[in-house]
C-alpha cells in the first residue's frame, strides 16, 4: 500500500464514503508499522460534491480528459491571436463543450448513488472553464483528486466587441528638400509593404490554428455525444437491473416468510404425532394389563368352577 494507491481509491469514492475509509487506510499503515504513511493518508481532504464530481469525468470518463486538455491548449494559443469574430466562435464552442460536460457530470453522479445540485453543477462548469483557461488548473483536475471546485478566474483574454487595430500613423513630414521627403515615403512605403507581408502571414498562421481549434472542438463535441448516449443506455440497464432484482428480492421475502410458516407447521404436526404416539403407547400398555387381568381373572373363575376330586 502507497499513498497513490490510497489516493487513487478515495477520490474515486462518495464523499459519505471518504471518511471512514479513509481512517480504515490509516489504520492498515499504522498496523504495517508505517506511521509516516497514515501521516500523509489523514491530510488527504474529502471533496466538496462538485469537485467529486468534477472528480468522477476524470475517473470514470478518461477519453475526456487528453481531448479537454488540448482544446483548452489550443484555445489559449487562439486567443492570443485572433480577431474578435474568431473569439465569438470559439466562445461559443467553449459554452457548448461545458455545458455537455456539467451535464455529463451530473450523469455520473446519480449513477453514482448521489446526484448533484444545480449549484453544484454550475460549480462543475467554472471548474471546466478554469480547466481551459489555466494550464495550472488543467493538471490539477486531471489528477482527479480535486478537493474543492476551481475558480474560472477571469477566464480568456477577450477582444472588445467591435475592435479594431489602431490605424497606422502616418509618415511624418518635414520642411526639409523633395529629395529627403521623396525618400522617407520610399522607406515608409517599404516599411508598409513589409508590415503588410507579415500581416498577411499572421492571418494565415491564425486561420489554419482556427481551423485546428475548431476541428478539435467538433471531435470532442461528437465524442462527447457518443459517450452520453452511452451513458444514459448504461443509467437505463442499471434502473431496469435494480427493478429486477428489487422483484427478485420481494420473491425472496415472500418465499422465507412462506418457508417459515412451513416449517412452524411442520413443528406443530411433528409434536401432535409425538403427543399421539405417546398416548398411543400409554393405551397399549393398558390394554396389556387389561388383558393380563382379564386373563387371570378367567382362569381364577375356572378354578373355582373345577370341583375338587
Amino acid at each position: 500500500m502507497d499513498l497513490e494507491t490510497v489516493a487513487d481509491e478515495l477520490y474515486r469514492l462518495r464523499p459519505e464514503e471518504f471518511t471512514a475509509i479513509r481512517a480504515a487506510r490509516m489504520a492498515e499503515a499504522r498496523t504495517a508499522g508505517d506511521r509516516a504513511l497514515a501521516d500523509r493518508i489523514g491530510k488527504l481532504r474529502r471533496p466538496s460534491l462538485s469537485a467529486w464530481a468534477g472528480n468522477l469525468l476524470v475517473h470514470e470518463s478518461p477519453g475526456e480528459v487528453e481531448p479537454l486538455l488540448r482544446l483548452g491548449e489550443g484555445l489559449r494559443q487562439a486567443h492570443r491571436d485572433l480577431d474578435g469574430a474568431q473569439l465569438r466562435e470559439l466562445s461559443r464552442q467553449q459554452r457548448v463543450l461545458i455545458t455537455a460536460l456539467s451535464r455529463q457530470a451530473g450523469q455520473l453522479a446519480a449513477q453514482a448513488g448521489h446526484p448533484i445540485t444545480e449549484a453544484a453543477r454550475h460549480e462543475v462548469e467554472n471548474t471546466l472553464r478554469a480547466v481551459l483557461a489555466d494550464p495550472d488548473a488543467a493538471r490539477e483536475w486531471a489528477s482527479g483528486r480535486l478537493v474543492k471546485p476551481l475558480a474560472a478566474g477571469t477566464g480568456f483574454p477577450a477582444m472588445a466587441e467591435g475592435a479594431a487595430p489602431a490605424p497606422p500613423r502616418p509618415a511624418a513630414k518635414t520642411a526639409k528638400t523633395a529629395k529627403t521627403a521623396k525618400t522617407a515615403e520610399a522607406a515608409e512605403a517599404a516599411k508598409a509593404a513589409k508590415s503588410t507581408g507579415a500581416s498577411k502571414a499572421a492571418a494565415a498562421e491564425r486561420r489554419r490554428r482556427l481551423t485546428r481549434a475548431r476541428k478539435e472542438a467538433d471531435r470532442a463535441a461528437r465524442e462527447l455525444r457518443t459517450r452520453e448516449k452511452a451513458a444514459a443506455t448504461a443509467s437505463r440497464e442499471a434502473f431496469a437491473a435494480k427493478k429486477n432484482w428489487d422483484e427478485a428480492q420481494q420473491r425472496v421475502s415472500d418465499l422465507t416468510a412462506e418457508l417459515q410458516h412451513a416449517r412452524e407447521a411442520q413443528q406443530q404436526a411433528r409434536s401432535a404425532e409425538q403427543a399421539a404416539r405417546e398416548r398411543a403407547r400409554t393405551a397399549d400398555r393398558g390394554v396389556r394389563e387389561a388383558r393380563r387381568k382379564a386373563d387371570a381373572a378367567a382362569e381364577e373363575a375356572q378354578r373355582l368352577e373345577t370341583p375338587e376330586q
